[in-house]
């Protein structure tokens, strides 16, 4: 069995002229959280549907659960759960009566239905709303319960795209403690997000953009290699140092975050902040300057070469 849940190379998918995804070759271990990070329109939804057979390559080859795609579409769905970005169960179904319709078109017994089902309602707190209508539910509880379906036939690979985009951040906490359950118990994971603190959540992740992978790797490994540092500026008139920092071809982005200047340079300059005070002397004789950890969302700004905007 290969180390690999999914492997895909030089994967593209093109509609027309446009191409949705380019050339993308990633890696996804088995029983980790894999993060797909990037703005909306970059190729994530796209993507996923590729790797679980939704939509056929333009070109390039897909292995997910050591089964080639699309030849082997059919042995893969069983294995597999997907939660797609909209809810999309039965609105006009009670939450039972959504799971245990899910729970046949698997081909669960009707002993292990019964089991499944309750022991879901049970996990994701449904159980005092098991008879109610599934449009009425709230962001949270279909949230809850979209993944409940995707998971009650115990898939050895889960794929979700953006499911926290439309709940609270209390609802995406709980959310991302049960995915955590969820992989300990050896399934893998493979999760879209454009949310920075759900991308340092996965175990491993890629960053894409405009349909092309800019990084792969450990949340920790993308900010150690990111090939800039970050100076943090304090002080007064931050908006107008602002507009002096980007002018220098050396300053990838500027951006401010409270009373501060969060300040991302290129490796080349060695002294950042000597560098800073000789560039820019009577705007840095009063301020409180000093080098600061890097952030997902510094790595983010520096490989797809958004620092400008």
């Amino acid at each position: 069995m290969s180390e690999y849940a999914i492997q895909a190379k030089g994967l593209t998918r093109k509609f027309g002229d446009f191409t949705a995804v380019d050339n993308l070759t990633i890696k996804v271990p088995r029983g980790k959280i894999y993060g797909f990070l990037g703005p909306n329109g970059c190729g994530k939804s796209t993507c996923i549907r590729l790797l679980t057979g939704l939509l056929t390559p333009t070109k390039g080859s897909v292995n997910v659960l050591n089964l080639h795609l699309p030849r082997q579409i059919e042995a893969l769905r069983l294995r597999i759960g997907y939660m797609p970005q909209k809810f999309s169960l039965y609105e006009q179904l009670t939450i039972e009566e959504n799971l245990r319709f899910i729970a046949q078109v698997f081909g669960l017994s009707k002993q292990n239905e019964r089991k499944r089902v309750e022991e879901l309602l049970s996990i994701y707190e449904l159980n005092t709303h098991r008879k109610q209508r599934a449009g009425s539910l709230s962001g949270g509880q279909k949230q809850r319960l979209a993944l409940a379906a995707a998971t009650l036939h115990k898939p050895e690979l889960l794929f979700l795209d953006e499911p926290t985009s439309a709940v609270d951040p209390q609802n995406r906490r709980e959310f991302w403690e049960r995915l955590f359950d969820i992989c300990d118990m050896g399934s893998t994971i493979l999760v879209s997000t454009h949310y920075m603190d759900e991308a340092e959540r996965c175990h491993s992740l890629a960053i894409l953009e405009a349909g092309c992978l800019r990084a792969d790797g450990s949340p920790e490994q993308l900010m150690q290699d990111m090939g800039a540092k970050i100076v943090e500026l304090g002080g007064e008139g931050l908006r107008l140092l602002k507009e002096k920092l980007i002018q220098f071809d050396s300053v990838i982005s500027v951006a401010q975050q409270g009373v501060h200047l969060r300040v991302l340079i290129k490796d080349t300059i060695a002294e950042p902040v000597s560098w800073l005070k000789e560039k820019i002397p009577n705007q840095m004789q009063i301020r409180d300057i000093k080098i600061v950890r890097p952030s997902l969302e510094d790595v983010f700004v520096n490989c797809t070469g958004k620092g400008r905007q």
